[in-house]
């Protein structure tokens, strides 16, 4: 769908000079094996400082949800928020989809910047990458939050909740990776306590397109 003007487009710019503002760089690594990964870094790592490793969860890529935040991290800590394989500018041509692979690329970027020892926050599925890399790399890892991330989940739990019932891997994909304004708007009924009071198609499908 050819338009003139993209929201998501003009968005994405704007948290890029915002992210850069606030003193982080964009950084492309090649793991080899067809994976390349994407991470906003220091514009200068400060030794004296620990360092900070924010993973998003499901969405368009790590400066939607993690710009509001930042700002209060970056005097503070050094400040590293890589793009999950297969979101914003980072993909892989291999056929791994786990969130241990997940995590060994992220740390494995991490190597890359010098970096030996982290704190660690993941959100939604950036908790579960998050909690593979502590599991993998003890010794590396540091303190470890997770917002919105049910690692503990267990099928009898989920059973008990008024969650979205479905029984194959294309329907979770259908909802989670909507792909029509339709399938959007279902993902945020699900997502949302607040719902947005309207989602014209026509942005909506600005966000799948571009995002």
């Amino acid at each position: 769908m050819t338009r003139c003007f993209s929201f998501i487009a003009a968005q994405n710019s704007c948290y890029r000079w915002s992210f850069k503002r606030a003193g982080l760089k964009s950084s492309t690594t090649d793991l080899g094996d067809g994976t390349i990964m994407h991470c906003w870094i220091p514009k200068k790592h400060n030794p004296s400082k620990p360092t900070l490793l924010l993973i998003h969860g499901f969405g368009a890529n790590a400066m939607w949800q993690f710009n509001g935040v930042i700002p209060h991290f970056i005097p503070k800590f050094n400040v590293y928020v890589p793009d999950l394989l297969f979101f914003g500018e980072s993909y892989t041509t291999r056929a791994e989809r786990s969130e241990s692979f997940q995590a060994q690329c992220v740390m494995s970027v991490m190597e890359a910047q010098n970096v030996t020892r982290m704190d660690v926050f993941g959100l939604s599925y950036g908790g579960f990458v998050a909690y593979s890399m502590a599991a993998q790399f003890r010794e590396r890892v540091g303190r470890v939050g997770l917002g919105c991330a049910g690692v503990c989940l267990e099928e009898k739990d989920a059973e008990s909740m008024e969650v979205l019932k479905v029984t194959t891997v294309e329907e979770v994909v259908s909802v989670l990776l909507p792909q029509t304004p339709e399938k959007a708007r279902e993902l945020v009924r699900w997502s949302f306590y607040k719902r947005p009071p309207s989602m014209p198609s026509w942005f909506l499908w600005d966000f799948i397109e571009v995002s």
